[in-house]
């Protein structure tokens, strides 16, 4: 459906609207199929994004500011995530024995545990959005979403 269409406009719009208003949408419809599946488990895309980075480290704890760093959603509040996710069980939080002011998280068997339900959700979610596209469209798209965030 087009843009124009799914916003109800009346006016005709420029290109260079049409795109960021297709990429707009398009975050926000990718992101609510998203969260749908999140919901059962009381968790929220960001916390998802930590417990990911966490299974990446392979068991080697990691800092809060690399965990920050490594995040999709920049703005996150990473501290407050942690928290959430260490009275839900799915982490751990110790103090850095070389440096007592760095902080150290590392993810728990609950936490491992979520993401091994979620494995096959989130990729059956984003194999339902990529068999929309073929193999080549998917290589052109994202090679022309990098090149919309160059510098």
């Amino acid at each position: 459906m087009k843009i124009e269409d799914v916003i109800k406009s009346t006016v005709t719009l420029s290109i260079t609207k049409k795109v960021v208003l297709n990429l707009a949408f398009t975050k926000n419809y990718i992101g609510d199929k998203f969260n749908e599946i999140l919901k059962p488990f009381e968790i929220s895309g960001e916390q998802y994004n930590v417990l990911r980075i966490l299974r990446g480290q392979k068991g080697k704890p990691i800092n809060m500011q690399d965990i920050q760093e490594r995040m999709v959603t920049k703005n996150s509040n990473t501290t407050r995530l942690i928290d959430k996710l260490l009275l839900k069980d799915m982490v751990e939080r110790n103090i850095c024995p070389e440096n007592r002011r760095k902080i150290e998280v590392l993810i728990t068997q609950t936490g491992l545990n979520v993401l091994s339900e979620l494995d096959p959700l989130i990729e059956a979610h984003e194999n339902s959005l990529a068999e929309k596209l073929s193999n080549t469209e998917l290589e052109q798209l994202n090679n022309l979403l990098e090149k919309i965030r160059e510098n």
